[in-house]
């Protein structure tokens, strides 16, 4: 002991080197822990570390360990964050169920959009029964449920789309290729197709093929000719809403003597009522006109003259 003071007293300076230099390591080790025990708490706040025995909470101690083991707590590898309450858990699961419901809806939204072969061959039979075409019984509930009289004029419009060939009649071949086409396979869908229906009149190209496939549609298949009630019907159901002088043909029709209208004077019709002016002062009686046509010209012109 006398050496070492006598070593102290011979060598101040070093002494107090050391002396410093144990003071520097120990602040800095205590440093590091309350660092260390401060990062741990702040984690532990946020739920990110494991939970810690209440008697060390209280204290704020570390417990015994090395620096190695305190980080292993602080940080596990890959710790999941846990929620915080049970409020959370059900924010999340309500979060979780509105997705997948809005997803479903979606999908089944899809789904019913989406056109469906099957779908569209149990609404055929929905009148046709048993047979595999829709007769007059089921055309009458048909034209019933998709809200249109059996006589509007879309109903043409809808069998020209069906390409359909005999009038008061659907076969199933017919009913699947046109509904194809118009991608409808329930009876809501035909009735939101109406007016797109509707509008193909709209079209001069589209209103001949149109008229044209009328006169084949309504006549008897062992006839070439239209019987004349039938044409007229025919042709007020197209031509009676947009040309003037329908009505005056029509009164022609009725006084003559006329019993049946070929396709030649059926489609000669049309024409007429294109490019005649209602006075019929461009109408040429040396034309290429049908008879028939010269006829209703000299009969108008007789009428306005008396």
């Amino acid at each position: 002991m006398e050496l070492i003071q006598d070593q102290q007293a011979s060598h101040p300076q070093r002494s107090e080197e050391m002396r410093h230099l144990t003071d520097f390591q120990l602040n800095s080790h205590l440093s590091t822990l309350a660092n260390i025990h401060k990062i741990y708490h702040t984690l532990n706040k946020l739920n990110l570390t494991e939970d810690v025995g209440q008697d060390d909470h209280q204290t704020g101690s570390l417990r015994s360990c090395s620096s190695s083991d305190c980080f292993s707590k602080v940080m596990p590898p890959r710790k999941k964050r846990r929620p915080a309450s049970g409020d959370d858990l059900s924010a999340k699961k309500s979060r979780h169920d509105s997705m997948y419901r809005k997803y479903d809806s979606t999908r089944i939204k899809t789904e019913e959009e989406a056109f469906s072969s099957k779908r569209c061959l149990e609404w055929f039979y929905e009148y046709a029964g048993t047979e595999d075409v829709v007769g007059p019984e089921g055309m009458e509930k048909f034209c019933e449920d998709i809200g249109v009289e059996p006589e509007n004029v879309v109903m043409l419009v809808l069998a020209w789309k069906l390409d359909a060939q005999n009038m008061g009649y659907f076969t199933l071949q017919e009913w699947l290729t046109g509904m194809t086409s118009l991608q409808c396979d329930t009876t809501e869908k035909l009735r939101n197709s109406l007016d797109c229906l509707r509008s193909l009149l709209n079209d001069s190209t589209n209103f001949k093929l149109i008229y044209r496939y009328a006169f084949d549609f309504a006549r008897e298949k062992d006839q070439r000719s239209l019987d004349i009630n039938t044409a007229k019907c025919m042709l007020g159901l197209l031509l009676g809403k947009i040309w003037p002088l329908f009505p005056v043909f029509h009164q022609f029709l009725e006084q003559s003597k006329y019993k049946v209208i070929n396709k030649d004077q059926w489609c000669n019709v049309l024409e007429f009522s294109r490019t005649i002016h209602l006075d019929l002062s461009n109408y040429d009686e040396d034309g290429a006109w049908p008879v028939l046509l010269d006829e209703f010209v000299e009969w108008y012109k007789d009428k306005q003259m008396s």
